[in-house]
């Protein structure tokens, strides 16, 4: 079991967080030190997996909390009086108000905070801070996965991708278009690779063809897709390798993936930023391409040649 690594400068009552979303705003804050509460290096990363799955939160136990944390629940109560709560049970409260609130409305959820922070005025700028916060929202997710990326991981993933006789690719929903750019970008430098489900046949019969020594990547993001999960368990059931790329450490597409990369998506796009996906997805397929040296050059090459008797490309 961890614990707190140093003590905790308590917030005054009034100052307590009233939302999950303050919660969320004051752990970059605690950690830059600009916040009017203290806490420990461990204490922090806790509150940061708290406020990144607030349905596991409301819905649990402080002891359940505490197991799946790997603290005791000891700290999780310090943890909330630092916070300036009476205890936990006041702490949970807001989980618990906010996922009554939102429900299932994820998406229309979404929309109502982006309108909420347009200001009333119309004019060019704020069309062009539109944008301009995006796009740095957009580079703070790719610092989040940069920040936690495995060299190790990521090498034996990419020596996977370009061995494997077979590499098939699963995402539905907003990251079809994310799983779409590896199928495309992985089919230029190597045969054998295709979106799960596809060829007139389903899930099923297309897991069915594959053998171990194959790769599944599988995508999703909370709110997560129960198709992509399952197909997950299954392949992994069989012997399947299995990548995951997803959001969270606690997403059930780590628990049956063999190598699980985590890539943050929060935003004030209307449902989830994919900004950060594309730029992770285009690292892997370079480094793919170069595990495969000639063999990738070989197929680039190939290609072209099929472009261009084809007339494919407007000169």
């Amino acid at each position: 079991m961890t614990d707190f690594n140093s003590p905790c400068i308590t917030l005054p009552s009034a100052n307590a967080p009233s939302s999950v979303q303050e919660l969320r705003d004051l752990v970059p804050r605690i950690k830059r030190g600009d916040a009017p509460v203290s806490l420990g290096t461990k204490a922090v990363a806790v509150l940061g997996r708290l406020v990144e799955r607030p349905e596991i939160v409301a819905v649990s136990t402080i002891t359940e909390l505490a197991q799946w944390l790997d603290v005791n629940a000891s700290t999780l109560s310090r943890l909330a009086r630092a916070l300036g709560y009476a205890g936990f049970a006041e702490f949970q409260r807001l989980f618990r108000d906010e996922m009554t609130r939102s429900g299932s409305r994820f998406y229309s959820g979404q929309a109502v905070r982006l309108l909420d922070q347009q200001p009333a005025s119309a004019s060019s700028d704020n069309y062009l801070n539109a944008v301009v916060q995006l796009s740095q929202e957009s580079v703070r997710n790719i610092e989040g996965f940069l920040a936690q990326l495995d060299a190790d991981e990521l090498r034996r993933v990419a020596k996977a991708l370009a061995r494997a006789p077979r590499v098939r690719v699963y995402g539905i929903r907003q990251i079809y278009t994310v799983v779409n750019l590896l199928v495309y970008g992985l089919g230029l430098i190597r045969p054998g690779v295709s979106m799960l489900g596809t060829h007139g046949q389903g899930v099923a019969e297309n897991l069915a063809h594959m053998r171990k020594g194959d790769v599944l990547i599988v995508s999703s993001v909370s709110p997560y897709s129960r198709s992509v999960v399952e197909a997950a368990a299954v392949a992994r059931e069989y012997g399947i390798t299995v990548v995951a790329l997803t959001d969270y450490r606690a997403s059930p597409l780590a628990a049956n993936a063999d190598a699980a990369f985590f890539v943050p998506h929060q935003s004030s796009f209307i449902s989830n930023s994919i900004g950060a996906y594309v730029v992770f997805c285009e690292a892997l397929i370079n480094l793919v391409a170069k595990e495969l040296g000639d063999k990738a050059l070989r197929s680039l090459e190939r290609q072209e040649q099929f472009i261009s008797h084809l007339r494919v490309e407007m000169e």
